[in-house]
């Protein structure tokens, strides 16, 4: 018999907190009809400036069923937490999760420039990508690294060797889930890699607070840029020195409003 849930709630704070951050987002976006193309990341959306769905289309699902299989992979990942003895743990799960959402999500699109510019595949302009996929097949391919002799279990059944569950994952998902992003699962293999075997490292709580104070100013003023919401309570004004902006709050007229732009022949993938 397996622990009670509230205890391995406990045991996983951070993954627990991810789920239920997933989750509530979900929820939202349902309750609001919010469609893939109004948080979902694509080349096009990436090259008009929309830096900020880097993180939107991470922790956004469409189908509960995108939702639940996702969640439940990362439930089962969120035992890095209790590796502490081995280097892992809570903050290495942190920080890493930071640079997974990222560096994922960067390369993706750089997959998709390479694809558009050198090989003419037109078709890659407008796939959207969502979901929190990239970061789940990061932690298999970290957890492969670090501990070969873990398992992954899906949905409390499923249970897969973790040393061969990325690549695994990604030719099951492909065939299964035809609409399942390959680039979106491969770049988080690629970056899993690249931290399992410490091509990047170093990151502790000075350099993680740096990066995610730096992500907020940049999805903050890459949102007000692209007009996507109201934010005129921001505003820059210059000040004595031309080079130093100043950030001025006040109360908008008109609240907060999402556009609904749709995007014309727009294909979805998730990751």
């Amino acid at each position: 018999m397996g622990k009670p849930l509230f205890y391995e709630i406990l045991e996983k704070p951070a993954t627990s907190c991810v789920i239920g951050i997933c989750s509530a987002i979900w929820f939202y976006i349902q309750k609001s009809n919010i469609g893939y193309s109004h948080v979902g990341m694509s080349y096009e959306t990436a090259v008009e400036g929309h830096h900020w769905r880097i993180v939107t289309s991470a922790f956004s699902h469409i189908s509960v069923l995108h939702l639940v299989f996702n969640m439940s992979a990362l439930w089962s990942l969120g035992v890095v937490e209790q590796l502490g003895d081995i280097g892992l743990g809570v903050e290495y799960y942190l920080h890493y999760t930071l640079v997974l959402v990222l560096l994922s999500g960067m390369l993706v699109v750089a997959m998709y420039h390479i694809l558009i510019q050198k090989f003419k595949l037109e078709y890659f302009r407008r796939v959207t990508a969502v979901g929190y996929s990239c970061v789940v097949f990061g932690w298999m391919t970290i957890l492969s690294v670090k501990q070969p002799s873990s398992k992954l279990n899906l949905f409390g059944f499923l249970s897969l060797p973790i040393s061969f569950a990325p690549f695994e994952s990604l030719i099951f998902t492909s065939i299964i889930v035809p609409q399942a992003s390959f680039l979106g699962h491969l770049s988080g293999i690629i970056v899993g890699y690249a931290v399992g075997w410490g091509l990047i490292h170093g990151m502790n709580n000075y350099w993680a607070v740096t990066l995610l104070g730096w992500t907020v100013v940049v999805f903050v003023f890459s949102l007000k840029k692209s007009a996507t919401f109201d934010l005129n309570f921001l505003e820059i004004e210059p000040v004595t020195d031309p080079s130093l902006p100043s950030v001025r709050f006040f109360a908008a007229g008109n609240g907060r409003t999402l556009q609904m732009s749709t995007l014309a022949d727009t294909g979805a993938n998730l990751v």
